[in-house]
C-alpha cells in the first residue's frame, strides 16, 4: 500500500506501508462484518451498530429486514412500534426515531431510494459522517475511510494520526493515505481494533506492530 504526503499528521511513509502490510498479513479476509444486500439494509444496520456489536446486529435484522424489506415498509411504523424489534442493540429509542424518519425522508425526497452522494445522506436523520461514508462504502462501492471507534482508537496509537475528532482522524486519514486504499485501510483498522488493538486490554505483547510500528504498548 502506498502512501501520498499530506497536510494532517507527518507520518513517515515508508512506516505507514508497513503497518498495512502487517495487518494484511494479519487480516487477510478483512471485510465488512455487518450482513445487508442493498443500500437500504446498509444504512439500517449502521444507524443500528452504533455502541453495539455487528454479531448483535446481525441477529437483530435477520428478523427485522424481512419484515421491513424496505424504506416504504419501514417509514409506515412509528418509532414507538420499531423499539421492541431493535431493543437488543441498546440506544433503541434514538435509533428507531432515527430509522423511521430517515425512512420517511428517503420515500417523499427521494422516491424510496437511498441517495449515493455524502451531502444527500448527511441530510438523512440520524445520519453523520461516519454512516454516510459507510453507507457509500459498502452500499455503492466508493472508496471511503469512515472513522469509526476502532478506527479512531487504532489510527492514533499507531500514529496515523493525532486528532481529537473522528473527523479530523478521518481528514488525517485521507491525507496519508491513496485514495484507493481507503476501504481496505478501514477494515484492517476496524479488525485489528476488535481482535488485538481493544479498548481495554490492548494485546499488544502479542501484536506484530509493537516496538518500531507502534509505541503504544511499550
Amino acid at each position: 500500500m502506498h502512501t501520498k504526503n499530506g497536510e494532517g499528521i507527518a507520518t513517515d511513509a515508508q512506516k505507514i506501508d508497513r503497518v498495512f502490510e502487517e495487518l494484511q498479513k494479519l487480516y487477510p479476509e478483512a471485510r465488512p462484518e455487518l450482513h445487508f444486500s442493498n443500500a437500504y439494509e446498509v444504512l439500517v444496520a449502521t444507524i443500528l451498530s452504533a455502541q453495539c456489536t455487528d454479531k448483535r446486529v446481525n441477529l437483530v435484522t435477520s428478523r427485522l429486514f424481512p419484515k421491513y424489506p424496505d424504506a416504504y415498509a419501514m417509514a409506515k411504523l412509528e418509532p414507538e412500534e420499531l423499539e421492541p424489534e431493535i431493543r437488543e442493540c441498546g440506544l433503541y429509542h434514538n435509533k428507531a426515531k432515527n430509522i423511521v424518519a430517515a425512512c420517511r425522508a428517503i420515500v417523499s425526497e427521494h422516491g424510496g431510494v437511498v441517495p449515493s452522494t455524502r451531502e444527500e445522506l448527511m441530510k438523512l436523520p440520524g445520519v453523520g459522517q461516519k454512516t454516510a461514508g459507510v453507507v457509500l462504502l459498502a452500499a455503492f462501492g466508493d472508496d471511503q475511510i469512515p472513522v469509526d471507534t476502532h478506527v479512531f482508537r487504532v489510527s492514533r496509537r499507531i500514529g496515523l494520526a493525532d486528532a481529537t475528532t473522528a473527523e479530523g482522524v478521518e481528514k488525517q486519514l485521507r491525507d496519508i493515505l491513496p485514495r484507493e486504499t481507503w476501504s481496505h485501510a478501514h477494515h484492517l483498522l476496524i479488525w485489528h481494533g476488535r481482535r488485538m488493538c481493544h479498548a481495554r486490554g490492548p494485546e499488544c505483547g502479542r501484536c506484530p506492530l509493537r516496538g518500531e510500528l507502534c509505541q503504544y504498548g511499550e
